[in-house]
């Protein structure tokens, strides 16, 4: 028994100015969980969480402390998905060769990943990394992708984090009503529930990521606004997250009124696919517009998707790919 204890090691981890309820979880949730993943004593005291075990363990349990810091540091909470991730990556230890690459791979994923209240949202691909990278440095991004490559999806859940974390004060999601044309004034409702059907998108979006009630919440509060593009007029949107989703119905006109909106610390992102423009033949897409005319100016970047990027089954690829033969 005393050979045995000779080979257990103490160590603690301070918390480092992070809230205690953060890491360990509302009655030590978190640290209870955690707990059973491992056989030595994890102890949470006031400032710090003590480890005592054998020291390859302990280790271990230190470094999954330290990535859990780094989580809240960056995004203010923790999810249970996200523990479970980081369990695994301590616990897994050394890759045998032929998975260097995978790890590698979940590596890049995790540098970009986005923690949302209900998910982590990873990227998939490599224009996907550079999408999420292209947010977080410039001011307006414009994204142009096929369906199903995640260019929404993506760009509201950047708009979650960049909320949560007190980056931005508000999000603002629009799209143009195209298909609504002059029937908007035959459909049942209010102004509010005639362009509902076509702002339905981004509300799925938000409750992905987000409980329905707090988003419902978020929205009376006008904390999170959706709304049709022509209720951007005459704004200056300041503080803000806005995101302009199927860019390539909108006018010239309309494109460059939404541009201008852009107020002091926010950061718009366009994003379309110009092989589904449903405006009349009489006018020319704004976002194609837009790609041309902004492509020199610092502080704007273009992201291109392809079929490469569709995250939804693989049909969608494969009708996407049928397609594009037609028209070459």
């Amino acid at each position: 028994m005393k050979k045995r204890e000779e080979n257990l090691i103490k160590i603690s981890v301070p918390f480092k100015g992070i809230d205690p309820i953060k890491i360990l979880g509302f009655q030590d949730e978190y640290l209870n969980y955690i707990s059973k993943f491992f056989g030595s004593q994890i102890i949470a005291r006031k400032d710090r969480i003590r480890i005592l075990g054998p020291q390859e363990e302990v280790y271990k349990i230190r470094e999954l402390f330290l990535n859990l810091m780094r989580h809240i540091k960056k995004n203010n909470f923790l999810t249970r998905e996200l523990i479970n991730e980081e369990i695994k990556l301590v616990k897994s230890g050394e890759f045998p060769k032929e998975e260097k690459k995978e790890k590698t791979t979940e590596k890049r994923k995790a540098e970009y990943a986005i923690t949302t209240p209900k998910k982590i949202i990873s990227p998939q691909t490599k224009h996907q990394e550079e999408y999420l990278k292209a947010i977080d440095e410039a001011e307006i991004v414009i994204c142009i992708g096929p369906a199903g490559t995640g260019k929404t999806y993506l760009a509201v859940a950047k708009a979650v984090s960049y909320l949560l974390n007190g980056k931005v004060a508000r999000i603002i999601l629009t799209r143009p009503a195209v298909e609504a044309g002059e029937q908007l004034g035959y459909l049942p409702g209010d102004l509010k529930e005639k362009v509902a059907p076509y702002l339905r998108p981004l509300y799925d979006a938000l409750y992905d990521m987000i409980p329905i009630e707090k988003v419902k919440r978020m929205i009376e509060e006008e904390i999170i606004e959706i709304a049709p593009l022509a209720y951007m007029r005459g704004r200056t949107l300041s503080d803000a997250f806005i995101i302009l989703d199927e860019g390539q119905n909108t006018t010239k006109t309309q494109m460059k009124m939404f541009l201008t909106r852009l107020g002091w610390n926010s950061k718009a992102v366009v994003t379309g696919d110009v092989t589904q423009i449903d405006l009349s033949s009489k006018y020319s897409s704004g976002l194609i517009d837009c790609e041309k005319r902004l492509k020199n100016i610092n502080g704007v970047k273009i992201i291109y998707f392809d079929k490469g990027d569709v995250t939804r089954p693989t049909i969608v690829s494969e009708i996407i790919k049928a397609y594009e033969e037609e028209e070459s």
